[in-house]
């Protein structure tokens, strides 16, 4: 490499001039660096199409709306003319207390590079509907026959065991169907239930085995509902309009919700099913089976910091230049900074492959390695090598610590690269830039 004073050219050789060449390639950089990020939503979009596949042959997510009571009954009318018709209608009762135990047994599918979370659930529903059911609307109107206790299930492709209902002591097993307003419903025909023609409570009770993934919701259609959520998962989300609570397990998560009816927006009982057509409004809550973070979260937040990267290395490169007066060509800032795009791929490719720590750490070894070596061909100095491969790596573990630590993570990069343009103001401020420029 050629010193700068024995450069015939010396406005190409300013000072001045490089800084803005070093800009404009830094500009010229932003493109890939967007590129890179196109591919890992790419990639990320992918693997969404392919766990949905997966989540389509086992069962989606699933949210359980019920168990409701519905007695068709025959009302006379009379119209405006004073002649009288039968009608028949429907009052929907929700259950006075609703209790619900549900335990999840999490297990990930694998779909070649793709991973999806499905679980396998046991559910025991218990509770009793209101004593005075028929006070509005008499006995010997009812038609017993299609009496019904229902439950609406989002996914019925997930229930992988026959529902029998328990209604005053006697089981009556369940069918598809019953509720029209929700399309996939399971509902139990009791008939003549003697509790409702008296004055006690009606009780109710049911087991069944449940499939689903990702997440599954309740909807507290009881006056008072208590649900009980355990699973064998450790970082559940709480999702939904009502906070658990959290109660300590060894081995997985428990919570525990408790709901009146002065906390959601769900009328006590409703004829001709009006009710039911805001169901999609209904409040719900549940748990989401997530990880923390995936790799593709990771891989993107990692790729945000790739112009930084770039920027970084260029100043080390131009600080060197600066005070070893020698030339770096423009050629060879593209280069490195090639290198270091290029990282995001390595890293996107093989965390697809294995774990991100692997990757992350095969992939920045992979890109030191070549940088270093690259330097080391340019300077022919040992301590000018070790000077910018030891930047890089303290950039690089910057970079993996700040993703590891989600939650004060905006808390480390902003403090780091406070720290970061100290060390650059500390270096630089004893630089005659005038001088510099004459050179």
């Amino acid at each position: 490499m050629e010193k700068f004073a024995n450069n015939p050219m010396r406005f190409s050789a300013s000072i001045t001039v490089k800084a803005i060449i070093i800009a404009m390639l830094t500009i010229f950089m932003i493109i890939p660096s967007f590129m890179i990020r196109e591919l890992i939503s790419e990639r990320q979009k992918r693997s969404k199409e392919t766990i949905e596949r997966i989540n389509e042959k086992w069962s989606r997510s699933q949210t359980l709306v019920g168990p409701l009571l519905f007695i068709p009954y025959q009302k006379t009318f009379v119209d405006e003319r004073g002649v009288s018709s039968m009608r028949t209608q429907e009052l929907c009762l929700v259950p006075e207390d609703l209790s619900i135990s549900a335990r999840l047994y999490p297990e990930e599918r694998h779909y070649g590079i793709y991973k999806t979370i499905l679980y396998k659930s046991e559910i025991s529903i218990e509770g009793t509907f209101p004593a005075d059911a028929l006070a509005q609307i008499g006995a010997d109107s009812v038609f017993w026959d299609k009496l019904s206790v229902s439950m609406g299930v989002s996914d019925l492709r997930g229930l992988t065991s026959k529902i029998a209902v328990n209604v005053d002591g006697k089981s009556f097993e369940a069918v598809t169907g019953g509720i029209p307003e929700i399309d996939n419903a399971v509902s139990a025909f009791p008939g003549r239930v003697e509790s409702l023609v008296g004055r006690r409570p009606t009780s109710f009770a049911c087991k069944f085995n449940l499939n689903g993934s990702s997440s599954i919701d309740f909807v507290p259609v009881g006056k008072t509902t208590e649900v009980s959520l355990s699973g064998a998962w450790d970082s559940p989300s709480y999702i939904g309009d009502f906070s658990p609570e959290i109660i300590a397990a060894e081995n997985g998560f428990e919570a525990k919700w408790s709901v009146l009816s002065f906390n959601r927006n769900i009328p006590d009982s409703w004829t001709d099913r009006q009710g039911l057509r805001q169901a999609s409004h209904f409040p719900s809550f549940g748990v989401y089976l997530v990880e923390p973070v995936d790799h593709y979260q990771q891989n993107m937040r990692s790729a945000k910091y790739a112009l930084l990267f770039i920027i970084l290395t260029f100043v080390v490169f131009f600080f060197v230049e600066l005070l070893t007066r020698k030339r770096i060509h423009p050629i060879q800032y593209l280069l490195v900074s090639a290198a270091l795009i290029i990282f995001y791929t390595l890293l996107l490719s093989l965390s697809e492959q294995i774990a991100f720590g692997g990757a992350y750490l095969i992939a920045s070894l992979a890109t030191l390695s070549l940088i270093t070596a690259y330097t080391y061909s340019i300077f022919g100095n040992k301590k000018q090598t070790a000077i910018l491969s030891g930047t890089l790596s303290a950039l690089y573990v910057f970079l993996y610590v700040t993703l590891r630590i989600e939650d004060i993570a905006l808390l480390i990069g902003s403090t780091g690269l406070f720290l970061i343009l100290a060390a650059i103001m500390y270096i630089s401020r004893k630089v005659n830039w005038y001088k510099q420029d004459e050179i």
